[in-house]
């Protein structure tokens, strides 16, 4: 094919793209007509059984191959003009009210020195999290994740720290469930940098070591270094600085944990090696939790709890929604769904200011297309 005739196919498609561009804003001003109807008589923007009705439609006027293309491209116009149509509409959802009585009423500064839970005992990495969260915070231990739930939903603190992703590791499934389970929001995140260290007592060798305790976490992302040693025993521990306290309390010659610089110098431990984690990137993800939702100005970052029905192309039309409204998802973490077989309850991560105009259309549609949704927080992340 030569060059003029590549350029005669594209000036043919231009010529088409002008057409749908105008057929497409005809069709547009066709649905505006309906959201004023549907204003009057007292109807919902989404109705499932005409879209199911109309993409069958549409998708049988193509030709033999195109069926599938021509659903993805109605798929898609369809999410356009059901968040137009809730635009001219007006109307604002429940969920909607709340994000914007918090936007309204919380305070423009973010707490210095609040009391915070946090899991583990001084010198754990929610310590440093939390440091890194508030200027000077009094923070109380607790044992469990769960705990620092239970005391941010008692008022027995204002915030709770809790790590809910790294970067090497993976999610913090534990954490994920605690936040689906509970009426708590996120109102803040820090992304910490985790440098691990074999800790021992002093005088010990690494050829000495036979057992090694830490954290699961910590035990994964250290895992060469581990496999390294030899046949030795893991042991698990509730988080790294207690692992550190552990192996200073026992006294023990043969044993070490894997833990911060931080815990050598508060155990009086020897750091044997540094740096043993499997890669230098390795970064944790902790967010900063409330009883209420507090949406702080900034705040650019979104997290969402959802299920999907159980039908073809359920998730594809909650993605559809966020490429219509040219929303960045920075993460999609999926987690089983208990008692339901190879169905998954998902969390979405996405970027976009609270005051922009797409963040309103989402958080007012989005739980339309959803079996479930539960909103987590909007905030500001620290690097």
């Amino acid at each position: 094919m030569d060059r003029s005739k590549l350029n005669e196919l594209r000036e043919n498609i231009d010529k088409i793209d002008r057409e749908l561009v105008d057929l497409f804003c005809r069709r547009m001003e066709t649905a505006s007509q309906i959201a004023e109807y549907k204003r009057e008589s007292g109807m919902a923007v989404y109705d499932p059984i005409r879209e199911r009705e109309k993409l069958a439609a549409v998708a049988g006027l193509a030709e033999d191959g195109m069926d599938n293309y021509v659903k993805q491209i109605y798929s898609l116009l369809f999410e356009v003009s059901r968040d137009y149509q809730s635009k001219l509409l007006g109307r604002s959802t429940e969920l909607y009210n709340k994000i914007s009585e918090a936007v309204a009423n919380t305070p423009n500064l973010f707490p210095t020195s609040p009391r915070v839970a946090c899991q583990g005992t001084e010198g754990a990495y929610s310590m440093t999290a939390a440091e890194k969260l508030f200027k000077s915070p009094q923070i109380e231990y607790v044992k469990t994740f769960a705990d620092v739930i239970r005391a941010v939903e008692t008022g027995y603190v204002k915030y709770g720290v809790l790590p809910i992703e790294n970067s090497t590791a993976g999610d913090v499934s534990a954490v994920l469930k605690l936040l689906e389970d509970h009426d708590v929001y996120i109102v803040r995140a820090a992304r910490c940098k985790i440098e691990h260290n074999c800790l021992v007592n002093p005088g010990t060798k690494l050829s000495d070591i036979k057992e090694v305790i830490s954290h699961e976490q910590a035990i994964n992302q250290c895992s060469k270094f581990i496999e390294s040693l030899g046949n030795v025993k893991v042991t698990y521990a509730a988080n790294t600085a207690l692992a550190a306290k552990y192996v200073h309390d026992s006294g023990r010659g043969d044993i070490a944990a894997i833990s911060s610089k931080h815990c050598a110098n508060l155990y009086g431990l020897d750091a044997i090696k540094r740096d043993v984690q499997n890669t230098d990137n390795n970064y944790t993800r902790f967010v900063c939790i409330s009883k209420n939702i507090e949406i702080y100005p900034g705040s650019d970052k979104t997290t969402v709890m959802l299920i999907t029905n159980n039908t073809p192309g359920s998730l594809y039309r909650v993605l559809s929604r966020f490429n219509a409204l040219g929303i960045n998802l920075t993460s999609i973490i999926s987690r089983p769904i208990e008692g339901r077989d190879f169905e998954f309850r998902f969390f979405f991560d996405f970027d976009t200011s609270i005051y922009a105009e797409e963040f309103a259309n989402l958080m007012q549609t989005l739980d339309g297309c959803c079996e479930v949704f539960h909103y987590l927080g909007s905030y500001r992340e620290i690097i």
